[in-house]
Parts: C-alpha cells; structure tokens; sequence
C-alpha cells in the first residue's frame, strides 16, 4: 500500500474537478479521510482476522463497492439536507472517487496479496501489471528508516506528481470551459 500520506493525493488532485461556488470546505477534508479510511483494516489484524479473508487487509473496505457506500453514508451524515448552489450527487462522486482511488493506488504497489476490488462480489484480489509504487509497511517505526525514505520518494515520483499533473490540467481544463 502507498504511505496514508499518498492516499490524501488523489483526493486533492480531483478538487478542480468539483469545486463550485457554494461547496462547504469540508468536503474536501471528508474526501481525504475518505481516501485514507481503507487502511483501517489493519485493525483487524489485531482480532485475527487473516490477511487474506474478506475483512482483511485490502479486502472489503478496498473495494469499489465499499467505496460507494461510504460516499454515500458521508453524503447522508455530513450533508443531511440540501444546500443551495450545493449539489450532494457532485458531492457522492467526489467522495466515491476519493475512496476508491485507494483500492486502485494499492493495485499498483510491488507487494502484498493483491486488492479485492470486487468485494463482496468476488474475493479475487487484483493487481495491475505495472506496479512501480513501494508498498509501504503497516508500523510507523518500519516507515521512520531508510526503506521509508525510499518509499516516499517512489511515491513522489508515482503517485503526487502524477496527481499534482491531473490537478494543473484540470485547473487548466475550467479555466479554458470559463472563457
């Protein structure tokens, strides 16, 4: 998996894409947690729940179903009633392509058991056949060594600039759309 750090990325980079007058902020911060909250399932470990099992780690909650339904149970908890100049269906696509962007980054780092994008559809775990990211370790002492410093710069290079790309072109595709 990339860092929790990374995950925020994509979710950032889709801002442009979203905003409009009227948007509360915090549907950019929900977006980013969003982002991240897969990797709670690290949890489960700690009730020994097995890697490999659909509770596990990159099982159900990598999933693009998953990521559905947790953009729309935000949608319904932090945006419970329409706003003007607000849409909450832009809201619940934000969020799902947040949320799913993990499952996804997950796809294409070099180690693991693979990403259940399908769950509870299909147990079959996905990777994609490029697969540059460094998969990143579970504890944060692992993470503070010289392997996370080479983590963070193989995320630099395949996850923020690529994202940092995305955000500028689509920057760049609104200001074009305004005039």
């Amino acid at each position: 998996m990339p860092s929790a750090i990374a995950h925020a990325a994509p979710a950032l980079a889709l801002i442009p894409l979203f905003e409009r007058p009227g948007t509360p902020k915090r549907l950019w911060v929900l977006g980013v947690v969003c982002a991240a909250a897969p990797d709670l399932d690290v949890l489960a470990f700690r009730f020994g729940v097995p890697y490999e099992h659909v509770l596990g780690h990159r099982g159900l909650s990598h999933s693009i179903p998953f990521a559905a339904a947790l953009a729309a149970l935000v949608c319904l908890i932090a945006f419970p009633r329409p706003a003007p100049g607000f849409s909450r269906a832009l809201a619940w696509t934000y969020l799902f392509l947040a949320t799913a962007s993990h499952g996804l980054l997950d796809c294409l780092t070099n180690g693991g058991l693979g990403v259940a994008l399908l769950s509870p559809f299909d147990a079959h775990r996905f990777f994609f056949a490029f697969r540059p990211i460094e998969v990143s370790p579970l504890s944060v002492g692992e993470f503070l060594s010289e392997r996370g410093i080479a983590i963070l710069l193989s995320e630099l290079v395949w996850v923020w600039l690529p994202c940092a790309i995305l955000a500028s072109l689509l920057v760049g595709w609104r200001s074009w759309r305004r005039s």
